[in-house]
C-alpha cells in the first residue's frame, strides 16, 4: 500500500426529504446563489420549484440552465461572467453530474482573472473557488463527494478534467426519489459509469490493499445485485438509495486510498465523447470490456480475482486465465443485457477515424498504468471497438 492523505469536505445530505436542509446549508455561505440546471428535467419534476421556493424569500436567485450531457466550455463561461457580475456567493448544482461539474468548473472560474479553461489545459491550478452546493439527480460520475470537473471544449473537440480540492462541494443532497424519473438511457449510462470508476482504481499493482479490494468489489456487488430492480421498476427506492449511494462511494476517494490507479478506459473514452458527443457511460460500456481483454496478461492474478469473488466464477472452471477471461465476459454481458452499446458504430463512428482518436489520446504520452498504453495499444482496442 502507498502513503496516502485523505481528506474529504463535503458534507453529505442523503434521503428522502432532504432537501428541508438547503436554506440552512446555503446560508453558511452567503444569500446571492447562482443554480445550474440541465436541460429541463429539474423543471418538469418540479425539483427546481421545490429549491426556489425554500430559498427566494432568504436569497437572490440567479439561474443557467441548458447545461449539456457533455458540459461546454462556453455554458462555464456564462456562468463565470454571472458570477462575476452578480457578486454570487454560493454555486448550486441541480441536475447530474455533468451539472456538477460545469458548476465547478463556474465556481473555480468566477474568482479566477484569466480563462476558465486553463485550468483544464493545466497551465495554471485552481487556488480558490465559490462554495458549491449540489442536488442531485443522476447516480453516475460521484462529482457530487469529489474535486473533479471534466468538460468539453466544441472548438477544439476536446474533453478535459480538472482536479482540485477547491472544488468539492461543500454539501450534497441526495435523495433517491429525485432519481425516480430517469431515463432509461441514462440510468444504465449511470451504472457503467460507477463500475468504471471501482475499475479504473480495482486493477491496480499496488500490494498489499485487501480493504481496498473489499470495498471495490463490495461496490460492484452493490451495483449488479441492484441493476435489474431499477430498470424493472424505475420508482425502486431501495435499489435507486444502493445504486445512488454506490456512485458517490466509487469515487469519493475512499477507493483509492494507497492505491495508483489505472484511468486508461477514461482517457480512451473522452475522444468518442469529445469528438462525437457519446455519451460518457456508453463510452465506457463500449471500450471497457476490449480493454480488459488487451490489458489482462499485464496482471491475470487481479483479473482472476475481479471473476471469482464479483462473478463468482467458480475455480473449477479452468486455469486463472481462462476464469479470468469468464469474468470479462460476464462483465461485458451484464453491459449488453442492460442495454448499454456494444460498439462505436451505433454512433457513426467508424474505422476512419480510430487513428486520430488514438493519436490524440496519447498526444500527451502513454495512458495508463495497470498496461501502459501507447498509439498502437490505443487504435488496437479502438479498432476492437468498431
Amino acid at each position: 500500500m502507498e502513503n496516502f492523505i485523505f481528506h474529504n469536505p463535503t458534507k453529505l445530505i442523503f434521503g428522502e426529504g432532504q432537501i428541508k436542509h438547503l436554506p440552512e446549508e446555503v446560508l453558511k455561505h452567503g444569500d446571492r446563489v447562482l443554480i445550474v440546471t440541465g436541460k429541463g428535467s429539474v423543471k418538469r419534476s418540479g425539483l427546481f420549484a421545490e429549491a426556489v421556493a425554500l430559498l427566494k424569500d432568504k436569497c437572490t436567485i440567479f439561474e443557467l440552465e441548458g447545461i449539456d450531457p457533455n458540459p461546454r466550455l462556453d455554458s462555464i463561461r456564462e456562468g463565470v461572467k454571472i458570477c462575476k457580475d452578480n457578486n454570487v456567493n454560493l454555486v448550486l448544482a441541480i441536475g447530474g453530474g455533468s451539472v456538477v461539474d460545469a458548476a465547478k468548473g463556474i465556481a473555480s472560474g468566477a474568482l479566477y482573472d484569466g480563462d476558465v479553461w486553463d485550468f483544464y489545459m493545466r497551465k495554471i491550478d485552481v487556488a480558490e473557488a465559490l462554495p458549491i452546493g449540489v442536488i442531485l439527480t443522476l447516480a453516475a460520475t460521484g462529482s457530487e463527494m469529489n474535486g473533479n470537473s471534466v468538460v468539453t471544449n466544441m472548438e477544439t473537440h476536446e474533453k478535459k478534467g480538472c482536479p482540485s480540492i477547491h472544488q468539492y462541494p461543500t454539501f450534497s443532497i441526495l435523495d433517491p426519489t429525485y432519481t425516480f424519473t430517469v431515463p432509461r438511457a441514462d440510468t444504465v449510462n449511470g451504472l457503467v459509469d460507477i463500475m468504471a470508476h471501482v475499475f479504473e482504481q480495482y486493477f491496480s499493482h499496488t500490494k498489499d490493499t485487501p480493504l481496498q479490494d473489499r470495498l471495490c468489489e463490495g461496490i460492484l456487488l452493490t451495483v449488479i445485485e441492484n441493476a435489474a430492480d431499477v430498470l424493472a421498476d424505475p420508482e425502486d427506492y431501495v435499489a435507486r438509495a444502493n445504486i445512488l449511494l454506490s456512485g458517490t462511494f466509487a469515487l469519493n476517494g475512499l477507493t483509492r486510498m494507497g492505491v495508483i490507479g489505472d484511468w486508461a478506459s477514461h482517457g480512451i473514452a473522452h475522444q468518442p465523447s469529445g469528438l462525437y458527443d457519446v455519451p460518457h457511460g456508453a463510452a465506457l460500456a463500449i471500450i471497457l470490456p476490449h480493454w480488459m481483454r488487451h490489458v489482462l496478461d499485464e496482471g491475470v492474478d487481479k483479473f482472476k480475482q475481479y471473476a471469482t469473488k464479483v462473478w463468482k466464477v467458480p475455480e473449477s472452471f479452468g486455469d486463472d486465465r481462462e476464469i479470468a477471461l469468464e469474468g470479462i465476459r460476464r462483465t461485458a454481458k451484464f453491459f449488453e443485457l442492460m442495454g448499454a452499446p456494444t460498439s462505436l458504430q451505433e454512433y457513426g463512428i467508424g474505422a476512419d477515424v480510430i487513428d486520430m482518436m488514438a493519436e490524440r489520446a496519447t498526444e500527451a504520452g502513454p495512458l495508463g498504468s495497470y498496461k501502459k498504453l501507447y498509439f498502437d495499444d490505443v487504435k488496437t482496442i479502438l479498432s476492437k471497438c468498431i
